[in-house]
């Protein structure tokens, strides 16, 4: 989880097959270039819109974009309460005895 008003591109792994695969903040000046290597059916999908075949030696390069977006909230909004409520910070742990 990142603040709103932090600046970085967060690289979260999707289905890893290893635990130690974990999300990563890296600068938001960063450019990250993947580059197919080898292997076979490679494909690549953005926010599940766009779908591209890849082929070896194919690169994706990633980049913070020049645009922006601002966000609009109700009055009284709270990113911290967005959290306690999806995440259940307010809830204590039940236990169920079997």
């Amino acid at each position: 989880m990142l603040h709103p008003s932090l600046q970085g591109i967060v690289l979260v792994p999707i289905a890893p097959h290893a635990l130690s695969n974990r999300p990563i903040v890296v600068p938001e000046v960063s450019e990250i270039v993947v580059e197919i290597i080898n292997g076979r059916d490679t494909s690549v999908n953005f926010d599940m819109q766009t779908f591209a075949s890849l082929q070896q030696r194919d690169r994706i390069v990633i980049a913070r974009s020049p645009n922006t977006i601002t966000f609009l909230h109700p009055h009284g909004w709270s990113y911290y309460d967005t959290l306690r409520e999806k995440l259940h910070w307010n809830e204590s742990p039940s236990f169920q005895a079997r």
